[in-house]
C-alpha cells in the first residue's frame, strides 16, 4: 500500500496561466523511497475543507536531475488543482507517497531506438520526463513528439521543449497542434487518427518507431491507437495513460444484485465483511475503515491494484491492465464489482 511522507515544497513555478510545476525537497533518508522511472507519478494527500483528498500527478523531471517535480493544471471544480495553482507556496508541507505507475520508459545507454509520444494538454507531464531521460542516457536514440494544446501560451513546458529541440542535435522533433489559434508553427485542430497517420507518412517518415506513448484524453487515445494498429503497429509496442476519461453509464451494474462476503488482505491482515454486488470494491473497503490504496478513483492510474485470489470480479472500465494481467486475477478495485457470492482480494500480492 501507499506510504505517505511529509515533504516540503521547494518551488511553485508558473508554467502557463492555468498550470504550475511543484518541486519538493526530498530528505536524504527518503531518496531511495522517491527514486522514479520516467513516466511514473506520485500521489499527494491533503486535507482541504474537511475532506481528505488524494490526487495523482506525473513527474516531469528526469531521474538524473536530482529533482522531484510534478505539473498541476487547474481544472474546473478541481479542489486540489485550484489550491495548488492559487494557494500553495514554497515552505508548505504536503503528504506525498512514493512513485508508482506502469506507463514508463526504461532507458539503456546501449539502445538505438526511435520513440514516438502523442500527448495532449497535461498529458505532456510524464512524456517530458521520458524525453529528458532519452536525450541524457541514450545518445543513439531519437524522440518524436506530437503535442496538442489550445494555443502557444497554453502549451505546458513549451519553452523547455523548444530548448531541448535546439540542443538535441536533431534527436528530438516536436510537432505542435493548436485547437484554438492558427499558427504557422503548428497544425490546427485536435489530434486524431487521421492527423497521426498523415504525420507518420510525411514529417516522421524517416523514423522506425520502436515504442509509442499515448497520453491524454480517452477519445484521442482510442482514435490514435486504432490507426496505429491498422497500420501494422503491434499492440505491445503501444503504451497509454489517460489524463481524463469520458463519462459513461454504469451498464455493468444492471445485472448485479444481492450481497457478497468479501475478504480483503491488506498489510498482512485479513478483514471479512459483507458488501453489495453493485458497490465498487474500493468504495466498500474504504467505507469499512480499511486504508486501501487509491489515488484517482477513476481507473486512470493503478494505485488501487489488487489480485483476486478467490471468486471473480468484473471491472466497469479498464485501460491499464492487459489480457494476461487480467487472466492472473489483477483488478482495479476502484472499477471492480464482485460477481460471486464470496470473493477474496489481496492488495499485498501485486
Amino acid at each position: 500500500m501507499s506510504i505517505f511522507h511529509q515533504l516540503r515544497v521547494k518551488e511553485v513555478r508558473r508554467e502557463t496561466v492555468d498550470a504550475v510545476s511543484v518541486a519538493f525537497d526530498v530528505p536524504n533518508e527518503l531518496e531511495k523511497e522517491f527514486r522514479f522511472s520516467p513516466g511514473q507519478y506520485i500521489t499527494i494527500q491533503k486535507d482541504l475543507q474537511d475532506s481528505l483528498l488524494r490526487r495523482a500527478y506525473s513527474i516531469c523531471s528526469s531521474p538524473d536531475s536530482g529533482e522531484l517535480r510534478v505539473a498541476i493544471k487547474e481544472v474546473d471544480k478541481g479542489r486540489f488543482s485550484h489550491f495548488a495553482n492559487q494557494v500553495l507556496k514554497p515552505g508548505d508541507l504536503l503528504n506525498v507517497a512514493g512513485p508508482e505507475g506502469r506507463f514508463v520508459l526504461e532507458t539503456n545507454e546501449k539502445h538505438q531506438k526511435d520513440y514516438l509520444a502523442i500527448a495532449a494538454g497535461s498529458g505532456i507531464t510524464p512524456v517530458i520526463s521520458m524525453i529528458k531521460a532519452v536525450l541524457q542516457n541514450e545518445s543513439k536514440s531519437r524522440f518524436a513528439l506530437i503535442y496538442g494544446s489550445k494555443s502557444s501560451d497554453k502549451t505546458i513546458f513549451k519553452k523547455e521543449l523548444d530548448s531541448l529541440v535546439a540542443s538535441s542535435e536533431g534527436r528530438l522533433k516536436v510537432q505542435y497542434v493548436y485547437s484554438k489559434i492558427i499558427s504557422d508553427k503548428a497544425l490546427f485542430g485536435r489530434i486524431d487518427g487521421k492527423m497521426v497517420k498523415g504525420l507518420l507518412k510525411s514529417d516522421f517518415s524517416g523514423y522506425n518507431f520502436d515504442t509509442y506513448f499515448l497520453c491524454g484524453p480517452e477519445e484521442m487515445i482510442d482514435d490514435t491507437k486504432k490507426v496505429l494498429l491498422k497500420n501494422g503497429v503491434k499492440e505491445e509496442a503501444i503504451k497509454l495513460e489517460l489524463f481524463s476519461a469520458t463519462s459513461y453509464k454504469k451498464e455493468v451494474t444492471k445485472s448485479l444484485s444481492g450481497n457478497v462476503e468479501i475478504t480483503v488482505v491488506l498489510d498482512d491482515e485479513e478483514t471479512t465483511f459483507d458488501m453489495r454486488m453493485d458497490e465498487l470494491i474500493l468504495d466498500a473497503a474504504i467505507a469499512k475503515g480499511l486504508d486501501a490504496p487509491y489515488s484517482c478513483q477513476g481507473g486512470v492510474c493503478s494505485s488501487c491494484l489488487a489480485k483476486v485470489v478467490e471468486g471473480t470480479a468484473l471491472m466497469e472500465r479498464n485501460t491499464i491492465l492487459d489480457a494476461d494481467e487480467i487472466e492472473e486475477g489483477l483488478i482495479l478495485t476502484c472499477q471492480a464489482h464482485p460477481t460471486t457470492s464470496t470473493i477474496k482480494i489481496d492488495y499485498d500480492d501485486v
